[in-house]
């Protein structure tokens, strides 16, 4: 940072400057770098990491890749929509206030300890750069969600996977181990790729263990289709977590953009640092708060994403077909042999299914879609195990490789 300003010394063109106090200078000349940081940092999505092979989707294409909620905003979102549009030509802040008051009455936090982004994989980004470093590894599972690993190689962090236990959770103790160094320990629980579980009791002697000055970085992005025990005890106990939330899963928003984080107000000055100011925008905010404010929505959400889930399960098992189990709106799905073969056999019947982890590769994801979409998700599978469907050269439409380090060998 530049030293502090000196009237004495000034010259003629300073004197603008000059009428501004030290502090509010320095706040600028920090926000001003801040800036240029998150400009260099390029945010990597699920969209992105999803579609990194495909440039267009054929007509009526299944598409179960990319853990999208095929129901779409709630019906209050989409009356609330439709009634902001007209003011669509305005700046709207009192609707972000708006939203950052409901999400803090309704998690028992103080407004401080709230912001909400444009999605959530801003924060997750800001939050790897302002705790990572070349000094500070970045801790993740393996496998897991890979947008993480991109910030991290970034700003010049190790990435240090760690493999999921037998049970397919974080393993915590393995993680601590692995980077006595670590600057970020993220966790996703329910994870993604595996809609798998890691228990309270976990996280809990995570936070109590880790590294003096390192952050537990918690993505809660499917936790509304589990029965799991949210870690925001945590934030409110005001311990070194930050949890992100978003409202592009079981409300039905990905493509709105509407997410938040919770931290104690000093860990989310620093996520601030990356961020310079964030608006909003108005659809997103007021969809958002109608959706909080539907009782019915989420548990009548998770009620059908539950039972579609369970009847997928239930035929694979009839058909002698391996999967990790879930808890969340997709799960990891054996392929039996080279998961990109089947990947491009499903595509051929217009049935685009998710993409591999290294670690992994005979799986591929699976979204929970519709009970049609898995239907005809089912049929094709079926092809495409027996041999009836097999892939060939061009079965998938193809665009420029999305380069991620570290990431899924479909998106490097």
């Amino acid at each position: 940072m530049a030293p502090e300003y000196q009237g004495k010394n000034k010259d003629k063109h300073d004197d603008n400057e000059s009428t501004l106090p030290s502090t509010s200078r320095r706040s600028f000349l920090s926000l001003s770098a801040a800036a240029s940081a998150a400009l260099a940092l390029r945010i990597v999505t699920e969209p992105m990491l999803a579609h990194a092979r495909v440039h267009n989707f054929p007509k009526d294409a299944i598409r179960i890749d990319s853990n999208e909620n095929p129901l779409g905003p709630g019906a209050s979102a989409r009356e609330a929509i439709a009634a902001i549009i007209p003011q669509g030509g305005r700046y709207s802040d009192y609707l972000t206030d708006d939203l950052v008051k409901a999400l803090a009455e309704m998690e028992g936090l103080k407004l401080e300890q709230v912001r909400v982004y444009a999605g959530s994989s801003e924060p997750l980004h800001h939050t790897v750069a302002a705790f990572a470093s070349p000094q500070r590894s970045y801790v993740t599972a393996d496998p897991g969600y890979e947008a993480g690993m991109s910030a991290a190689h970034a700003v010049g962090a190790k990435v240090v996977k760690v493999p999921l236990t037998k049970t397919y959770a974080h393993d915590a103790k393995a993680m601590l181990a692995a980077a006595p160094d670590a600057g970020v320990f993220y966790v996703c629980s329910p994870n993604n790729p595996t809609g798998t579980l890691t228990s309270h009791s976990d996280l809990e002697y995570l936070v109590e263990n880790k590294p003096k000055g390192s952050v537990v970085l918690v993505d809660e992005a499917y936790i509304h289709f589990s029965d799991a025990e949210s870690a925001m005890d945590l934030v409110r106990a005001g311990k070194d977590v930050i949890l992100l939330r978003t409202f592009s899963k079981i409300y039905g928003m990905a493509g709105l953009r509407c997410g938040a984080v919770f931290a104690r107000p000093d860990l989310i000055e620093k996520i601030d640092d990356y961020g310079g100011w964030n608006f909003m925008p108005i659809t997103a905010m007021v969809a958002a708060s109608a959706s909080l404010k539907d009782a019915q929505l989420v548990p009548e959400r998770k009620r059908i994403n539950a039972r579609i889930r369970g009847d997928v399960f239930a035929w694979l098992d009839r058909n002698g077909y391996s999967y990790i189990p879930s808890q969340s709106n997709c799960f990891m799905l054996d392929t039996k042999g080279p998961a990109k073969t089947a990947i491009d056999a499903m595509a051929k019947q217009n049935v685009y299914i998710g993409r591999i982890w290294p670690v992994w590769p005979t799986y591929a994801r699976i979204t929970i879609g519709t009970a049609a979409e898995m239907e005809q998700f089912q049929t094709a599978w079926q092809k495409v195990m027996t041999g009836a469907v097999t892939a060939s050269v061009g079965a998938m439409p193809r665009r420029g490789e999305l380069a991620v380090r570290g990431g899924s060998s479909m998106a490097s």
